[in-house]
């Protein structure tokens, strides 16, 4: 594991007690909607064999916020999952998951040496953590391997903006100037909050993203941005 993986994951074990805390506060509930929208195009969109035993792994799933949204929209749809596994290298951001949803299965791994078998599962989301993953071309070849043929990888990432608009740039001054402040007073570390906005500017446009992916055979079949392009939903099938 490189040096800057290691800072990564050491970070989030020092805010896993306020994480949720904080998410809520600084999205104002916002991120609900995206999670929900990613669930429910899913739903609606796998084939009737996958729907009959549906197997979900949540990579990057920290305290377990999207696992959460795919049990609560499953039944709201009125589907069984027959199984459901959260992945995260964080210890602490575990152990808070563990707590919210103590039937869940959950394995303390990097998105880039998933323990888990060749294509055996029919969905791979990975809700605002794959900016956080250092060698990104390697997960991608994980979500890959562990996807069955047709399956779905669902991405929602804070993506880059090209050219900008003014509400875009209203919402990069919200980035990067209040939600550290914010995200600072309530989990008492600034530096992990101001890393967010670091990370968003050191990181891909959803157009280079999704190249990216289609080099290493996913087709995108949606996708969908948010609040003034901040967030972005990605839904790739597996070929």
């Amino acid at each position: 594991m490189s040096q800057k993986q290691q800072e990564i994951i050491s970070m989030f074990d020092n805010i896993a007690d306020s994480y949720d805390l904080a998410n809520r506060v600084m999205s104002c509930g916002v991120d609900i909607a995206w999670r929900k929208k990613a669930c429910n195009f899913v739903f609606k969109n796998l084939n009737t064999k996958s729907l009959e035993n549906l197997c979900i792994v949540d990579v990057a799933c920290g305290t377990g916020d999207m696992i959460n949204h795919w049990l609560k929209n499953a039944n709201s749809n009125h589907l069984q999952i027959q199984k459901i596994v959260g992945i995260d290298p964080s210890k602490n951001m575990l152990e808070v998951a563990k707590k919210k949803l103590p039937n869940i299965t959950f394995i303390q791994s990097e998105a880039t040496k998933l323990p888990l078998e060749n294509q055996s599962f029919d969905v791979l989301s990975i809700a605002y953590g794959i900016r956080n993953v250092v060698e990104r071309k390697k997960a991608f070849e994980e979500f890959s391997r562990v996807l069955k043929k047709e399956g779905l990888l669902v991405i929602l990432e804070f993506t880059k903006c090209e050219n900008p608009s003014f509400m875009e740039k209203l919402m990069g001054f919200y980035t990067k100037n209040i939600l550290p402040f914010i995200g600072g007073i309530i989990s008492k570390n600034y530096k992990a909050y101001k890393y967010l906005p670091d990370s968003i500017e050191e990181f891909l446009t959803a157009k280079k993203l999704i190249l990216e992916l289609e080099e290493l055979g996913f087709s995108p079949v949606y996708t969908k941005s948010f609040s003034a392009n901040v967030c972005t939903l990605l839904i790739f099938k597996k070929n």
